[in-house]
């Protein structure tokens, strides 16, 4: 289902809404939603994670995101038992958006606001449903993606369609992070110009084709291992897909010992990959001919 352009953008009120995100994905929605003035009433987001090697307890951007931005947050562990004013602030609201939250929402949550719970998804609905869109278009080598709105439902990325809209990946070999913050900021830009029709009952959302449905796969660290003889090709889209986790990576042996070597740029040459910055395991990141001269002709 492709956009409507036969509806057209209207000016928004003030609205009271709830987002509900974790990641860089949640954060960069957030930005440009706030550009147009659009601040939700309240952000729910993830507890606190230990991070890296020495397991510091580190916030979710999008809590760095609320305070700086001088938004109410809550970080509850489970959604079964929110507080009566978090419950309040939902229940007055006139609706949710979901972008990446990483956690499932009881469905009676999302039904509490007046025009339901909707969620931007980077890919083109039904394809790639789950956890790993992005990763999944890189790896296919697919020549469009795209982003979908929908009402949230009780299944995983299964509810019907409020708006679409594709995007062409034709000359374009974006790494996760470009892709993901471009498709963070299309879905946006599409919520501002479909909701104020949405919440004045102009659009009807569109049953998607659950017969088409796929379904992406968890990504394992070891996904990321690089094998020189596979095609350049599907080499680089791992390189792109997986950076930067969980970083596409290959071996090499040094002071006796296996050296893993994290490949953090790249690009094609007449159908040859080219490496251009490396991170050896406990070094710092470095270009490729410095590391050939430090690791490779000794």
């Amino acid at each position: 289902m492709n956009q409507r352009e036969n509806i057209p953008s209207k000016s928004l009120p003030n609205l009271n809404w709830v987002f509900f995100g974790t990641d860089e994905f949640s954060i960069r929605v957030l930005d440009v939603l706030k550009e147009k003035g659009l601040l939700p009433t309240l952000v729910i987001t993830v507890p606190d994670q230990p991070k890296g090697r020495k397991l510091i307890l580190t916030p979710p951007p999008a809590k760095i995101w609320a305070i700086q931005n001088h938004i109410d947050f809550i970080q509850p562990s489970s959604l079964k038992n929110l507080d009566s004013n978090s419950s309040l602030i939902i229940r007055n609201s006139s609706f949710s958006l979901v972008a990446s939250y990483g956690k499932i929402i009881p469905q009676d949550i999302l039904n509490i606001p007046a025009k339901g719970t909707l969620n931007i998804h980077p890919s083109l609905l039904p394809k790639y449903r789950g956890a790993t869109p992005l990763e999944s278009t890189i790896l296919a080598g697919d020549e469009k993606t795209g982003v979908t709105i929908i009402i949230l439902d009780a299944l995983m990325d299964h509810g019907p369609i409020l708006a679409q809209k594709e995007i062409s990946l034709n000359d374009w070999n974006p790494f996760y992070e470009e892709l993901r913050d471009k498709l963070a900021e299309e879905g946006a830009n599409l919520l501002i110009k479909y909701l104020q029709s949405w919440i004045e009952g102009e659009i009807k959302p569109g049953e998607q084709n659950h017969s088409s449905a796929t379904v992406t796969k968890k990504i394992l660290k070891e996904d990321g291992l690089i094998n020189f003889d596979d095609q350049a090709e599907i080499n680089f889209r791992k390189i792109r897909a997986l950076t930067p986790w969980p970083g596409a990576y290959f071996f090499i042996k040094h002071n006796n010992k296996d050296l893993r070597v994290i490949i953090k740029m790249a690009h094609l040459d007449n159908g040859i990959i080219v490496i251009d910055r490396i991170l050896p395991e406990g070094k710092k990141e470095m270009d490729w001919e410095s590391f050939q001269k430090g690791y490779l002709n000794k």
